[in-house]
């Protein structure tokens, strides 16, 4: 018979997978229809459940977004690892190094069309901007990070700007490479790639 133990440890698990199943479908209406137009019986529906059953487990649309955006966050900091993982930065090839950046991120953004419905919001809630500051901040940092390393030449607030822009280019065609065709992703990819190295190799000592 099973233990008295082991049935919550069941019902746990259980519940966990069906948040879980709860925020992919809500990743996938909110990637569709955007943040605004997106409703929880719409979620509800995605995720094949009634809406009672998903206020048992998020007690609004502002709760799953939240959810959303804190997985998303986890996801996104592992990201961060991959592309700016200590390397010799001033040793590695220019196209090296944008290979080595661009291509864990662009693989994020690709699995998780969801995170621009949620993120890249103008009147983004102050739950979900509280979220995404600290990731920006960091993306940003690790970008002046490796300008420090391959444009010594710049001076701090140079460095700080060219980031900037830096960001600005990847964000901008982030959602051009998500929105490709699979055939077609990786011919943007590339396009993406030129982009940012006709701006790095002027820079780059």
């Amino acid at each position: 018979m099973e233990s008295e133990e082991a049935r919550p440890r069941r019902r746990q698990a259980r519940g966990e997978r069906r948040m879980s199943e709860i925020l992919d479908a809500a990743a996938a209406v909110f990637a569709e229809q955007g943040y605004e137009k997106t409703t929880t019986n719409a979620v509800a529906a995605a995720a094949g459940i009634s809406p009672g059953s998903l206020y048992q487990f998020f007690r609004s649309k502002e709760a799953v977004a939240q959810a959303l955006a804190d997985r998303f966050t986890v996801q996104m900091r592992a990201a961060h690892g991959e592309a700016f993982a200590p390397a010799d930065l001033a040793a590695m090839d220019l196209d090296d190094l944008i290979d080595r950046v661009v291509d864990p991120l662009v693989a994020f953004n690709v699995a998780n069309p969801g995170f621009k419905a949620l993120f890249a919001r103008p009147d983004m809630p102050p739950g979900l901007a509280t979220a995404a500051g600290p990731i920006q901040s960091a993306l940003l940092g690790r970008v002046e990070a490796i300008l420090a390393v391959r444009a010594p030449g710049l001076s701090a607030p140079e460095r700080t700007r060219s980031a900037r822009v830096l960001v600005q280019i990847f964000q901008a065609m982030t959602p051009v490479v998500v929105a490709a065709p699979e055939d077609e992703r990786e011919a943007e990819v590339r396009e993406l790639k030129k982009v940012l190295r006709g701006y790095l190799a002027p820079l780059d000592g």
